[in-house]
């Protein structure tokens, strides 16, 4: 019976009548694919606040498209730079070497950021904002995958406030890729695409439009009193703006917009600026506020309209990332009216970009994905309220105490050089120097975090690197561990505990372990082919690329560990 059933699968996934072409018949492509990404867009997103979805969004998503239901993250840390490349390349830190959005450079005894490229200029925007580039992913993507296919004439362009969330997804060979410059309220890119900004570009720019967004203030899109599916709005887990009392609507973005942030005049100094006499705006505001998700659509749309995307008997690539999400979410938390009131102009960003695609591109000719980078905790003061489980630790505070530890056992030095990515970073010279084993240091260093409050497991990175789990919390770690980029010491806190970047102040939420709430995202297709449904079956983030794969008739990317999904492609 069993060897009948199997044979019964080989010879469905054979058929393959969803993709099959027909003799003599021109090559059946999408005219254009659209990824979307939402930044710490959790699953339960998509029905938490469904009674308030209009119909041309998030409702139509899911009605007229394709709902994987019990889709997850596979690895750790889930962070944003990881969760774009994993998405886009098919595979796990381990292979495409994304292990952050930051990590320490053993040779050069620094920390890099996941875009930094010191190799390319900005264009457009200050140096500090535009030296970046994808050169630190180690693998192809399925964007790249497209445009080696088509011999380079399918258009890619990445598109995202964070650059990170736009260069990693649009790949190597992209023609283009734009991220928002908050110093002087412009999409940017770099030397690594273009030596000059299209006219196009330039003149959506010199509309100054995330000025004009931050001219009004933000209020809730409907009457305060029906956002029944949020907390109160004045709590003491929610973080404030800078320049306001209360983290309570209206947010009078004029006035907190009217004065530059710190990390805006760093910037400026940083590029060798000189200060304006007159105090510029804080345009980056416009990023914590879901303004900055319909700035994003406006330039996409403007893009696509520019760019002829989809129009020019060629697929060619959007790769759209909605970031604002996840500026909010970090500030005020999941369960609050903020996040609430952003999902909802979200579906309203989403309605806007579904009717351009069916009046462009035609109805059922764009092939589109959503999902997420990674998910978020709750904030852990609201569920201490409510008393659940949760807590946070201090990062700076873990590294500092276990430096003096060891200081203790083994005396002067700086034992610790980072402590990143929830992974310690060990003083490899200085061990050597000293004669001490790594492996052992390694061992002794999980010891001594296992001690700290709100750790659940830590493991030297040598038992990682030599074993194998096949599922559970330590195929996680393993995924996660590329040995070139992580740490020494792997920690896992327990679940409902998070980093708080101000301990022992804890405001809004953060992310990056591998509880479900930072895994579960949604993976919903919507348009070319795609037949209405959901699957409850397991399926992994990294099978998006090679999915769309089979659907383009194209290879997966080069360290692709995927698989397709058989249920949208009708296996």
């Amino acid at each position: 019976m069993k060897k009948k059933s199997l044979s019964f699968l080989l010879a469905a996934a054979l058929a393959l009548p969803t993709l099959a072409q027909k003799p003599g018949k021109p090559l059946d492509r999408p005219k254009l694919v659209v990824g979307i990404v939402v930044d710490q867009m959790r699953y339960d997103y998509l029905y938490r606040y469904w009674n308030k979805y209009g119909r041309g969004g998030f409702r139509r998503l899911l009605g007229e498209g394709f709902s994987y239901e019990n889709a997850h993250y596979n690895y750790v840390p889930t962070y944003t730079g990881p969760g774009h490349a994993s998405i886009y390349t098919g595979t796990t830190p381990s292979v495409h070497g994304i292990v952050g959005n930051n990590w320490l450079v053993r040779e050069e005894g620094k920390g890099t950021y996941v875009t930094e490229d010191k190799t390319v200029q900005a264009v457009g925007g200050s140096a500090a904002s535009g030296q970046q580039s994808p050169r630190h992913m180690l693998t192809t993507t399925i964007t790249d995958e497209l445009r080696l296919a088509t011999n380079f004439q399918s258009k890619v362009i990445g598109v995202c406030i964070k650059d990170r969330g736009s260069i990693l997804p649009a790949g190597h060979a992209a023609n283009a890729a734009y991220w928002y410059d908050g110093g002087n309220g412009a999409f940017i890119t770099s030397t690594f695409y273009t030596q000059q900004l299209p006219a196009w570009v330039a003149k959506f720019n010199a509309e100054n439009r995330a000025a004009k967004y931050l001219d009004q203030a933000w209020t809730t899109l409907l009457p305060i009193a029906q956002y029944t599916e949020s907390s109160p709005d004045d709590v003491t887990w929610e973080g404030a703006f800078k320049g306001e009392a209360k983290p309570v609507f209206p947010h009078d973005l004029p006035a907190l917009s009217a004065a530059p942030t710190t990390a805006v005049k760093g910037n400026m100094e940083a590029a060798g600026e000189k200060a304006p006499t007159a105090t510029p705006r804080n345009l980056d505001l416009i990023r914590s506020t879901p303004f900055g998700n319909s700035l994003t659509l406006d330039f996409a749309l403007e893009a696509m309209r520019a760019e002829q995307l989809g129009q020019r008997g060629q697929t060619d690539f959007l790769a759209l990332s909605f970031s604002s999400t996840d500026y909010v979410g970090h500030q005020f938390g999941p369960n609050s009216i903020e996040a609430e009131d952003t999902y909802l102009r979200l579906d309203q960003d989403l309605e806007r970009l579904f009717a351009y695609l069916d009046k462009t591109v035609g109805k059922k000719q764009a092939l589109v994905f959503l999902s997420a980078d990674h998910g978020a905790a709750h904030s852990p003061n609201f569920l201490i309220d409510k008393k659940i489980p949760a807590g946070s630790v201090g990062p700076g505070l873990m590294r500092d105490s276990l430096q003096q530890q060891l200081v203790r056992l083994h005396g002067p030095g700086k034992w610790v050089l980072s402590y990143e990515n929830q992974q310690v970073y060990l003083n490899r010279p200085l061990l050597q120097e000293k004669k001490l084993d790594l492996y052992q240091m390694q061992r002794e260093v999980a010891g001594i975090m296992l001690g700290y409050a709100g750790v659940t497991r830590a493991l030297a990175a040598e038992d990682v690197q030599k074993s194998h789990w096949e599922s559970g919390m330590l195929m996680y770690l393993e995924n996660g561990y590329f040995p070139k980029r992580s740490g020494d010491v792997m920690v896992i806190l327990e679940p409902g505990w998070l980093e708080s970047y101000q301990y022992p102040i804890n405001k809004g939420t953060t992310h990056g372990s591998s509880g479900s709430y930072d895994t579960h995202v949604p993976v919903v297709f919507w348009g070319w082919h795609v037949k209405h449904g959901q699957s409850s079956a397991p399926a992994k983030i990294t099978d998006i690329a090679p999915t769309l794969a089979r659907w383009l008739h194209i290879q997966e990317p080069d360290g692709c560990t995927g698989q397709p999904l058989p249920e949208v492609l009708g296996w």
